[in-house]
């Protein structure tokens, strides 16, 4: 006899959980292989199931297809703050602006070099420096650079902004109904044993195919160990045939 074992995915273990149910609901009131409260029990929980791991594939998705954008949006922010600083810079080296001033957005006057802006929190910072910086110059009566104006700098910071805050949304989301499913899984996994128990009692006295068939349509998932012969209905025929050629055992009273 193969070797069962429980699903290992949520789609299996969905799988397996409506498989029980579906045949339960149709076995008729004397041949009940599960009893009511597991069937209840069953039933239940496969609903709330489901809509987890709905909800977890939703976010899943949702969030995947934001980060397409928002990677899109990163790039651009880092792209104009990096060519804002780099005609900063260059205005100081023309003269045209006192390098002193470089102070206001928090860059080294003596340095031309850019700031690291390789991950997002240095976007953030770096984005809130220049953008401050430049109001605070022109504050003072400078006038504003241009190509690429801190206006159109700002909108693309913004946007940045306004993403980054719509991931982590995602993401804490997400990590939240993933620790929910993490708590379901445990639980399907119990109500899949507790199935699978009761239907392989129920069938325990058939013959192998006919006892593997009755299980399968529960939802049993059976695997072959290496070498090991398929089950059919010609073993279950030879089992048959050999029971019924043995010679049946005589009783006599003692005298």
């Amino acid at each position: 006899m193969p070797y069962r074992r429980l699903p290992n995915t949520d789609q299996t273990r969905l799988k397996a959980l409506q498989t029980a149910v579906q045949k339960a609901s149709e076995a008729d009131f004397n041949e009940q292989v599960l009893t009511y409260h597991t069937q209840a029990e069953a039933r239940n929980f496969l609903l709330r199931f489901e809509n987890v791991v709905s909800r977890y594939h939703d976010n899943f998705r949702s969030r995947v297809s934001s980060n397409r954008d928002y990677r899109r949006m990163v790039q651009n922010a880092r792209m104009y703050i990096s060519h804002f600083i780099q005609v900063l810079n260059m205005t100081v080296v023309r003269g045209e602006i006192k390098k002193q001033l470089k102070e206001l957005y928090h860059l080294d006057p003596d340095s031309h070099i850019l700031p690291d802006l390789s991950s997002e929190e240095d976007l953030l910072v770096w984005g809130n420096n220049i953008i401050e910086g430049e109001q605070q110059r022109i504050a003072q009566g400078g006038y504003p650079l241009q190509n690429p104006s801190i206006t159109k700098v700002k909108v693309h910071y913004e946007i940045f902004k306004e993403h980054q805050v719509n991931q982590k949304m995602h993401r804490t989301t997400e990590t939240r109904v993933y620790e929910d499913l993490e708590v379901l899984r445990k639980e399907a996994d119990r109500i899949i044993l507790d199935i699978w128990n009761q239907v392989d009692a129920y069938y325990r006295d058939l013959l192998p195919y006919a006892r593997l068939r009755a299980c399968q349509a529960y939802g049993l998932i059976y695997y072959y160990r290496t070498g090991e012969q398929r089950l059919s209905e010609e073993t279950d025929r030879q089992i048959k045939l050999s029971q019924e050629a043995q010679p049946a055992i005589q009783w006599s009273d003692s005298e």
